[in-house]
């Protein structure tokens, strides 16, 4: 409590001077169109020198006194509307506090107005220039003491903005005692507000140009209400990370010459009502046991539709609060990365929903979305576009990127749906778009913000990737920026791009009758045409099992035994394709429903008392040795982007529906792939060998244990010098009906654990 030694009681006399405001002043303050109330709020010297005036806006107050560090005591009067005035003598107040009244109950604060701005003019230099990389810690809500004050710094870009007021839970949501003040050219609005701490709600009162009220949930908010509620929370991170020696690592080895198979979820249904620390118990040891190297999170970012699945971002600062707070998110990933488990983040920059609370006309006019509104709205989801180019727009969201990465520790972010963003007329009819300056319907502006992206992540979170979810064939996505290639661009710098032809190709293939696959054999071939223009990932991705889609065990053609035949024969081929793997979650266990964002996994299928569960079983244990075979084996991940890692031995076979061909690793070792993908066995089936000696089958996807039917080659076969399909050596093999089988060299260990050496190493 304030404590005084004297009290000397002061009332408005003769010599002081007069502290109220002008009507027209006090209309524009009360209204929140005012831009400068620190001008007129708080304590200033008199222009004359005969005192000092005091202002404070108590809308509900009954009375308000200032009390001085010298103890002077005066009462203010009641101007309007709230607005308390009065005057102390001298010629400057060195510090007081407030004692509001509110009918019978006291309340001491400090004067937010007697404080100078929390940006610095670099700050505000770098936000006008678009180039602020840390945006987050400028902007948005932050707990700081000023000058013996505890409180929040409030901030937040609204250039269009007559006037910004904060409301929240430290003045009943009535924003008439907090008006910001705007920081010039910059366009931000600034206020700290003494007093309001860590686990405040707040949102920003706006007034427009039109001379509308919005309230709007602050864009850099670092936590916000859990859906359906929509206002922002102030968060303090207390989070003690104990991954140090994970980041310290994460850049010494590159993902195109390492293993790496991910497991994609969707966290609020992965385990339906857990929490994130209730994950982190549960998430890292299933993650493990099936030898995944990463996982991927659908989109963490709070979300107001729990049906978008994360895809229509409000808060793109704030992980969801669904299950918890910032940190217990951070607790999961560090739980992640104690199990050796790397962390993918869904990140949505090409779109945001139009929800009021929201990003949409934040300031009463567009600010984050295109004027025009040819480019402004996304025809496919109802959505609106960002404007890239408008630089404060760019740096929204490449700082964006860096604060997930930095601040939560993500290893790579999976950048969606980057075609919808590079053309101008995506899904849009003629007529419904306008070409670039240069007559093109490439959107020049969304191909400088992914190039500035990706540098700007490579060189301020090294280690950290990014991989486009890009569906065209734009040339160049994973080429580097400084790399300018025939069609006059430079690269967009992503470290890896989904292979969506790979994947329509491939399920288009397995989901025909084996009686017609001969007729579509290129299907399962043409990917290597292409191979190497970019550095691919494979995805089989929760896209694949929605919306009719089905799940991948339905997908595929003949009875229940065929059908899981067929699954566990794609995924053996998926595993030994050039590229890396993403499986969506319940597809490792073969799960028979669509995805469902409310259910999750149909867990129950693994159950003793389910009648198929070793059926179910028996797929999640390929999943789990084809990561185990495959971590181990650098010819599957060495050469990943390199013609010298793979080798047709015979890709043309197509009455058979039989393809095979080799992997190699950086010394030349390597591993022979045979797939059969008709229903029948063919026993004596002749493919050539890149060497002679003793061939041992390190994975056979018919195996029992598997749920197949056991036709397999009895462990090791020996090549013969019978040339065959070009290469000197071959073997006769028995190959499983719908089934796939990986041989390699003997290293007369048995097994496949004489071929396994480290990875974890500079390529």
């Amino acid at each position: 409590m304030l404590q005084t030694p004297h009290v000397q009681t002061l009332l408005v006399g003769p010599g002081l001077p007069d502290a109220r405001l002008a009507d027209a002043e006090l209309e524009r303050l009360l209204a929140g169109a005012h831009h400068a109330p620190h001008a007129v709020l708080g304590a200033h010297a008199a222009a004359d020198g005969s005192g000092v005036v005091v202002r404070v806006l108590r809308p509900l107050a009954s009375a308000v006194t200032v009390v001085t560090d010298e103890g002077v005591r005066v009462e203010l009067d009641h101007q309007s509307g709230g607005l308390f005035t009065g005057a102390l003598p001298g010629e400057k107040v060195t510090g007081y506090r407030l004692l509001v009244t509110y009918g019978e109950r006291q309340e001491e604060h400090d004067d937010g107005y007697r404080f100078l701005p929390t940006l610095g003019e670099l700050d505000l230099h770098l936000i006008s220039e678009g180039r602020h990389e840390e945006l987050w810690r400028v902007l948005g809500a932050h707990v700081l003491t000023l000058d013996g004050s505890t409180g929040t710094a409030f901030a937040v870009w609204a250039p269009h903005a007559q006037g910004v007021r904060v409301i929240g839970d430290f003045n009943g949501w009535n924003g008439v005692a907090h008006p910001m003040r705007s920081l010039g050219s910059s366009g931000v609005w600034e206020l700290f507000v003494p007093g309001a701490g860590a686990g405040t709600r707040y949102k920003y009162e706006i007034r427009t140009r039109a001379g509308q009220l919005a309230q709007k949930a602050d864009p850099l908010a670092r936590a916000a209400e859990c859906p359906p509620a929509t206002a922002s929370v102030v968060h303090t991170s207390t989070y003690e990370w104990t991954d140090t020696e994970w980041m310290a690592n994460r850049g010494g080895r590159h993902c195109r010459a390492s293993p790496m198979s991910v497991y994609e979820v969707h966290l609020p249904s992965w385990r339906p009502g857990l929490s994130y620390r209730q994950l982190a118990g549960e998430l890292p040891r299933y993650v493990s046991d099936l030898g995944f190297t990463h996982v991927e999170f659908m989109p963490v970012m709070e979300h107001p539709f729990g049906g978008s699945w994360g895809y229509q971002v409000s808060g793109f600062y704030a992980p969801t609060a669904r299950m918890g707070d910032p940190d217990d998110f951070r607790y999961l990933v560090d739980s992640l990365h104690a199990a050796g488990i790397g962390v993918i983040a869904d990140w949505v920059p090409a779109h945001f929903p139009r929800d009021e609370f929201a990003l949409a006309r934040f300031d009463g006019e567009h600010l984050y979305e295109p004027g025009d509104p040819r480019r402004a709205h996304h025809p496919d989801w109802g959505t609106l576009e960002f404007d890239y180019g408008r630089r404060e727009v760019r740096n929204f969201l490449v700082a964006n990127a860096v604060y997930w990465c930095s601040e939560f520790h993500i290893d790579a972010l999976r950048v969606d749906a980057v075609a919808s963003m590079l053309y101008l007329d995506y899904s849009r009819p003629e007529g419904g778009w306008s070409p670039n300056e240069r007559g093109g319907r490439e959107n020049l502006a969304a191909v400088a913000f992914l190039q500035e992206l990706t540098d700007t992540v490579r060189r301020r979170v090294p280690g950290a990737l990014t991989i486009a979810e890009e569906s065209t064939a734009w040339p160049g996505v994973t080429r580097p920026t400084f790399e300018v290639g025939p069609d006059g661009f430079g690269g967009l710098g992503f470290d890896l791009k989904w292979n969506l032809g790979w994947m329509h190709d491939t399920l288009d293939y397995l989901e025909r009758d084996p009686v017609h696959r001969a007729y579509h054999h290129d299907d399962m071939t043409f990917a290597m045409v292409y191979a190497y223009s970019e550095n691919y990932l494979l995805p089989l991705s929760h896209d694949e099992v929605v919306h009719g889609k089905r799940a991948m065990v339905a997908k595929m053609p003949g009875d229940w035994w065929q059908r899981r035949a067929n699954l566990r024969a794609c995924l053996a081929f998926m595993w030994t394709h050039p590229g890396k793997q993403l499986l969506f979650m319940g597809q490792e266990f073969g799960q028979g429903a669509e995805f469902d964002h409310d259910a999750g996994p149909q867990w129950w299928v693994l159950d003793e008392g389910w009648p198929g569960h070793h059926d179910h079983r028996g797929i999640r244990s390929l999943v789990r040795d084809l990561n185990r075979i495959y971590a181990g084996t650098p010819a599957l991940w060495e050469l990943d982007t390199s013609p010298a890692g793979f080798a047709w031995i015979d890709g043309s076979h197509a009455e058979a529906n039989v393809l095979s061909f080799a992997r190699y690793d950086a010394d030349g070792r390597p591993l022979v792939v045979v797939c059969n993908f008709s229903p029948v066995v063919r026993t004596g089936y002749r493919v050539g060998l890149p060497e002679g000696g003793a061939w041992r089958e390190v994975l056979n996807s018919d195996a029992a244990a598997y749920g197949g039917s056991d036709v397999r080659n009895g462990g090791v076969v020996r090549a013969e010098a019978t040339a065959w399909h070009g290469q000197a050596w071959s073997a006769a093999l028995t190959l499983p009906p719908l089934g796939v089988c990986w041989l390699r060299p003997d290293s007369g260990k048995g097994g496949d654990l004489g071929y396994r050496r480290s990875w974890a190493r500079e390529p």
